[in-house]
């Protein structure tokens, strides 16, 4: 076979963004070239990958003659399979919709159009949603409806889990302990206390993500994100970036790691540092069952601005940690040339959007019943293990290992509102996932009411229907939400939901330890949590896309971003009177 350096391709594919679907599905392709010497030698991966997934037949049977060809081949159906499955529709037709955006983007910036010329439809709606004035607050606004219905539409749902994990599933396992003699054992304390407590903690929030999700899955598919991207092309500029820059952080609130991932689409390697640097600042969907919590606890009738506002704050201190690097260790950084693509407006397919929701939740859940499973019973040996004496799975929490640990770095929170080690201890964990966050608090405050707790005789049948009724009912209410959103009152009010026993115990505790200002002390909390380290996944991607060095980097400043701005929420609060 001849050799076949296809350059001039290479340098054309590689200024177009095909989203964030493809260009995963090119990336791993890429890999699986480059992993093959005679096929990295004769093409330019990236070229390569691109016309594979467009099923080039010429090329497919060069490559398949070539050792590694087949199973390259193979790597591509599957790939092309997926975005099918995703999009609804024939990968090289998405390619060639992208490319046209691009070529669409770049007459945008070189041509100047007459005012009489006639507009299309397309052209009408981005007037307004690329406007240099409206287009920033137009963005805003989209991005509070999408918390707005993130919040209020899944918390039915979420109030229907919690009382299935708490009620019916947790009088099982006690009944079965019981069943078979093992009731007051540790085993009992470790299903209970441990993983039900941990794991269930975290899958009461399932609905939050999946609504999330959905809301970002039609967004996408529709074409605004692109639009987004090109909004905020201005403010990125400022920072030394352009708007390509701003889908990886956009991917971001979805999760890091992927959004890590994306910034391999940026040419410029400083472009991709800086970027990459930014991205964990952007709040990620692990971070909303904590923010969920205590906006429900402390701004009940506000808890989807409260959470809107958290989103808006980790763009804010993205932008001033940006300007920061600019001007300091990307000082030198030329500003990089970049034509914005805009793709043609899709009606989302049901079948995208399901495709794109069940992937990012499915991921949640393999996440709980597997690092979350382990970080729960690691921490419920911790609280099981006495200190200075006891009985092992007996002793009290505030005389458990757990306990010990977490008082030894609580008084760094003093200052930010925060400083029971009940709080602080939940922040260690949640290293590991932010998730954990909430699992943690689940355990701490759980464990010390367990032994009041008696469990009344359950009536297998009975759950299950009972579970059915409440499971339509949750369904009725959120149908019931949707006019609500809008601020119209078709159904009568109903009584105020009951707080759980855990939210009642969170709520204690910031009172107690803010001497009073608990709302202040959890706004203060919620922009901890936001910006400080990832997760362990999230680290090691960093580590990965960005090198060692920067990623010590991105994990001491968060920390010491974090501990800033949560310190200036809480003491900036006292001395304004807020709280």
């Amino acid at each position: 076979m001849s050799v076949h350096h296809p350059d001039a391709y290479t340098r054309d594919s590689s200024l177009v963004d095909y989203g964030i679907e493809i260009e995963n599905e090119i990336a791993h392709l890429q890999a699986v070239i480059e992993e093959s010497d005679i096929l990295s030698q004769v093409y330019a991966s990236r070229w390569l990958a691109i016309k594979l997934l467009e099923e080039d037949q010429d090329l497919g049977f060069k490559v398949e003659k070539v050792p590694g060809g087949k199973e390259l081949l193979a790597e591509t159906q599957k790939s092309i399979d997926h975005l099918r499955q995703v999009y609804g529709d024939d990968v090289d037709t998405i390619i060639a919709d992208r490319r046209y955006g691009w070529i669409n983007g770049l007459v945008k910036e070189v041509v100047q159009r007459s005012q009489i010329e006639q507009r299309t439809f397309s052209d009408r709606i981005d007037k307004v949603l690329t406007s240099r004035i409206l287009g920033i607050p137009v963005f805003l606004a989209v991005m509070w409806v999408v918390f707005k219905i993130t919040t209020d539409l899944s918390s039915p749902m979420l109030d229907w889990i919690e009382g299935v994990i708490s009620g019916p599933i947790s009088n099982w396992v006690v009944t079965l302990i019981e069943w078979i003699g093992l009731d007051g054992t540790w085993v009992e304390s470790l299903l209970v206390d441990g993983i039900i407590a941990g794991v269930g903690g975290v899958l009461v929030f399932v609905p939050v993500m999946a609504f999330l999700y959905v809301a970002l899955a039609l967004l996408e598919d529709s074409g605004y994100m692109a639009r987004a991207a090109f909004v905020m092309d201005r403010l990125m500029h400022g920072l030394g970036l352009h708007g390509k820059s701003f889908l990886p952080m956009i991917v971001g609130f979805g999760c890091t790691v992927p959004a890590l991932m994306a910034t391999r689409t940026l040419d410029n390697e400083k472009d991709r540092i800086l970027t990459g640097l930014l991205v964990p600042f952007m709040s990620c969907g692990a971070r909303l069952p904590v923010y969920v919590l205590l906006a429900s606890i402390f701004f009940p009738e506000n808890s989807g601005i409260v959470i809107f506002w958290m989103y808006v704050l980790g763009i804010v201190i993205a932008i001033l940690v940006g300007l920061l690097l600019k001007n300091t260790l990307f000082k030198d950084k030329e500003q990089s040339p970049f034509v914005m693509e805009l793709p043609p407006y899709r009606l989302p397919t049901l079948k995208g959007i399901w495709i794109h929701m069940w992937e990012r939740t499915s991921a949640f859940l393999k996440k709980a019943w597997s690092l979350i499973l382990i970080t729960s019973v690691i921490i419920w040996l911790l609280l099981a293990l006495p200190v200075g004496g006891g009985i092992f799975a007996e002793t009290s929490v505030d005389n458990s290992a757990f306990a010990s640990v977490s008082r030894a770095i609580a008084p760094a929170f003093d200052p930010l509102g925060f400083g029971d080690w009940k709080m602080s201890g939940p922040l260690v964990t949640g290293f590991v996932a932010k998730e954990v966050v909430i699992s943690t608090m689940n355990q701490v405050y759980d464990l010390e009411k367990a032994e009041e707790e008696t469990t009344e005789p359950t009536n297998f049948l009975e759950d299950i229907g009972d579970i059915l009724v409440s499971f339509i009912n949750a369904i009725w209410d959120t149908i019931k939400s949707i006019p609500l959103i809008v601020g119209i009152d078709v159904f009568e009010a109903e009584e105020e939901v009951e707080p759980t026993a855990l939210m009642n115990a969170v709520e204690e505790g910031f009172e107690e330890t803010s001497s009073g200002h608990g709302a202040l002390a959890s706004v203060a909390y919620m922009a901890f949590v936001l910006l400080y380290t990832p997760c362990m996944v999230a680290v090691a991607a960093e580590k990965k896309e960005l090198g060692a060095k920067w990623m010590w980097l991105s994990i001491f400043g968060q920390l010491a971003i974090a501990w800033l701005v949560a310190f200036l929420i809480f003491q900036g609060g006292l001395l304004l009177g807020i709280g």
